[in-house]
């Protein structure tokens, strides 16, 4: 089941330029910079009231952030809702013709299990499920 929305992605050419937007946006610092080797990207979260705000620069010219910002431009690249059954989410999801992108899902930013759902599937927002790695099983 989807319990709320967890955070807000925005894709940025440079995450240490947009830290001083963001920073004085929200009057504050960030809590959490995270490399994400798999995604190849950079993460950077402030935590604003009950949600998140990642920001997300490319590591490298491959990755989808990357394709995003040719394609695109900086701006809104998903939204992110917690789940708290990821795989059960997936299942009744794709039960609903939503394309999966993550099957199984993968781990991801910020100590969550992510999988994606196509945009084509979703009117054009690419959404993004997540769920919190248990200390059990993290």
């Amino acid at each position: 089941m989807i319990l709320n929305l967890e955070h807000i992605g925005i894709a940025v050419k440079d995450v240490k330029n947009a830290e001083k937007v963001f920073t004085k946006l929200f009057g504050k610092q960030s809590y959490k910079v995270e490399n994400v080797a798999s995604e190849n990207v950079s993460t950077m979260f402030y935590k604003v009231g009950n949600v998140k705000v990642e920001l997300l620069e490319a590591t490298n010219e491959n990755s989808a952030i990357s394709k995003f910002i040719d394609k695109k431009g900086e701006g809104i690249h998903h939204l992110a809702f917690e789940t708290d059954d990821i795989t059960a989410e997936i299942e009744r999801l794709k039960q609903e013709d939503f394309t999966v992108l993550n099957d199984p899902p993968k781990k991801g930013a910020d100590n969550k299990m992510i999988s994606f759902l196509h945009p084509k599937s979703t009117n054009g927002v690419l959404i993004e499920l997540c769920q919190e790695i248990s200390e059990e099983k993290g």
